[in-house]
């Protein structure tokens, strides 16, 4: 029964708003004597499963809304009401299904999400190409998409080239121009084109199934307003039940008690605050945003402090090598082909930088290093060709006592006032060289700081594990209120830390394993995601798919807007049942115009969540217009 009800609550709620309409109707006709079995019956239809729903929650001890309507329902039948028990019955079934259908239709991201999903991949096995589910693929794999195809699983491209529309993962409409090297993501559409990759993510563990367990989860999950919102409920009932016991105790008013009881049910106050927090998380995941959740919501429109990591996060993150120097009797290409074998065993953006430049020269490795020992911050130091290499900063050359004459140290210091990362490389403890490697700011960096700060942001600090000249170049170009260059992962933590227990809230984005520590203790943590990896993509709050700080200013937004949304509901809500109530004991308002404003109200604070759903479309479609206007130039 309650199955049924359930699957059919649509043609349950049409079906006894048609009877409602037919009541009249009848009287008019002539046949007045079968209105009242008419609404006896709209009533029953109406009102059997807010009945079963009431006796559902009494079972768990919670005395909720249906609990009431149930109660006002059976009064209105007792006293012959048939009119108001049948409108109150089919108002406020109709108000839920309007409440399911707002809810389905905020959600409406996440089931396009779904319906995109990959369901065959075409590999290489054995020699030939077979088409098998998608369920079926695994790491390592050889996976071939052509034209109109879908990318079933995470990873990189061996041959071909092809434009992709990745809007379901970044939420960036303009399909990306991808070739061999670069990183695909499963659920991703090729435009036109023909690749091959090799499988590194497959099935539960890619991109877009993270992205939807985030969005569910997401959606699940509730705001602080919400959770006191719930506790409120639980006392408010009951308490209103008590309220109208008292009011029929003084008047021995039966209907006025009635009225009492169902004016009084918190319809719109109970659903106000989930609807706006599902729409927010729905709009952000529909232009790449990933929110973890309405509580996340609440905090993040609370941040006054923003922290950034430069490389990757403020910066592209896809730095160049712009000149080799080498010491002592070493050739550029030598140490240049040793340093790319070490760098193979590194996730940092300035290794890649290093290896990139070693392909670019014909010298791509041909063999990954040996005994491998990361430092976070820091570097690495390898075992390659039967010499032990260093390759990091200046800490780690003086952590591992490697000598860096005057004169590196001197030309060193020239290439970072000129805006370069200096990487220095020892061969078996002694100086060999360094790497200048520069990385542009991002072009939208700027203007989406510029934006966050009129929207209410008081500080925008920079920590980077950097030179402080390459930082102070970065911070002066965009304005930022603080840099602090040279940190460990452990100190960038600690300053976020510190930043907390002066009563900033604080918001602190990142895209490396080296960030996940700092991302973790802010109040807000932001992961890069297209670039960042799995463990700053897992700890953050806030995930922005398409690497763009344009997007973390839209998130922001979206977060202020949302709570704002939720406390205007609230507001309403609240205003609407205590007019109500004063118009009830005033003899001004009964029952059936009263469940009718009620139920108006329900209706307005969902369109009013709704509005959600296309929050900063405008500034959006203005943006991507501008962008398809500079790719067709």
């Amino acid at each position: 029964m309650i199955g049924f009800i359930h699957q059919n609550q649509k043609s349950i709620t049409f079906f006894a708003g048609f009877l409602l309409i037919m009541a009249p109707a009848v009287a008019i006709m002539g046949y007045s004597g079968l209105r009242p079995f008419i609404l006896i019956a709209a009533t029953f239809i109406a009102g059997l499963p807010i009945a079963i729903k009431a006796f559902q929650t009494l079972r768990m001890k919670v005395f909720g809304i249906e609990t009431l309507v149930t109660i006002a329902v059976l009064g209105a039948l007792l006293i012959g009401e048939y009119t108001e028990s049948a409108v109150v019955a089919f108002l406020f079934l109709f108000g839920d299904y309007l409440e399911v259908r707002t809810l389905e239709k905020t959600r409406s991201s996440l089931k396009s999400l779904a319906d995109m999903a990959p369901q065959e991949a075409t590999i290489l096995r054995g020699g030939s190409r077979v088409t098998v589910p998608v369920e079926e693929v695994a790491a390592g794999d050889r996976v071939m998409i052509r034209t109109g195809g879908k990318v079933p699983v995470d990873g990189r491209i061996v041959t071909g080239q092809a434009l992709l529309n990745e809007a379901a993962i970044t939420g960036e409409s303009i399909p990306a121009s991808k070739k061999a090297g670069d990183r695909v993501f499963g659920g991703t559409v090729i435009d036109t084109g023909y690749i091959e990759i090799i499988a590194e993510k497959v099935g539960d563990d890619t991109t877009f199934a993270k992205i939807i367990e985030l969005v569910e989860e997401a959606q699940e999950s509730k705001t602080k307003t919400e959770k006191f919102l719930n506790k409120f409920a639980g006392i408010y009932t009951p308490g209103i039940a008590g309220l109208s016991v008292l009011v029929y105790a003084l008047t021995r008013d039966f209907h006025l008690a009635i009225t009492f009881l169902v004016i009084a049910c918190p319809g719109a106050l109970i659903i106000g605050a989930p609807v706006s927090s599902v729409a927010g998380i729905g709009n952000g995941a529909k232009n790449g945003v990933l929110v973890k959740g309405g509580e996340a919501m609440e905090r993040f429109a609370e941040v006054d402090t923003l922290v950034f990591d430069k490389t990757g996060t403020l910066t592209k993150g896809k730095p160049e090598v712009t000149d080799i120097k080498v010491f002592r009797s070493y050739q550029k290409e030598d140490l240049l082909r040793l340093a790319a074998q070490a760098e193979t065993a590194s996730e940092h953006h300035l290794g890649r930088a290093i290896v990139q430049e070693a392909k670019s020269r014909g010298l791509a490795p041909k063999q990954g290093p040996k005994d491998i020992d990361v430092i976070k911050g820091s570097g690495l130091t390898a075992a390659v060709e039967g010499r032990r290499l260093t390759i990091g900063n200046r800490k780690l050359m003086h952590a591992n006592k490697i000598a860096i004459p005057p004169e590196a140290e001197t030309y060193a210091a020239e290439r970072e006032k000129a805006g370069n990362t200096v990487i220095f490389a020892a061969v078996d403890g002694k100086l060999a060289g360094f790497f200048s490697i520069a990385d542009p700011i991002r072009e939208e960096a700027a203007a989406a700081l510029a934006q966050m700060r009129r929207n209410g942001i008081n500080s925008i600090i920079m920590l980077t594990g950097d030179n402080r000249y390459t930082a102070e170049r970065v911070a002066t170009r965009l304005g930022l209120d603080a840099f602090h260059a040279e940190l460990l992962p452990e100190d960038k933590a600690a300053f976020v830390k510190r930043l907390k227990q002066q009563g900033h809230v604080v918001a602190m984005a990142g895209d490396g394993v080296n960030d996940a520590p700092a991302i973790a203790a802010a109040d807000i943590g932001v992961a890069m995601g297209e670039g960042g990896t799995d463990i700053s993509m897992e700890t953050a709050d806030v995930v922005l798919m398409n690497d763009k700080l344009m997007q973390f200013s839209h998130a922001y937004s979206l977060s202020k807007a949302t709570i704002r949304n939720i406390k205007q509901n609230t507001f309403f809500a609240v205003g609407t049942v205590a007019a109500l109530l004063l118009g009830v004991l005033m003899g001004s308002v009964h029952l059936a115009s009263g469940m009718f404003i009620h139920e108006a109200s329900v209706l307005l604070v969902i369109l009013n969540a709704m509005r959600l759903i296309g929050f900063d479309r405008k500034r959006m479609r203005r943006e991507k217009e501008g962008k398809l206007v500079c790719v067709q130039e």
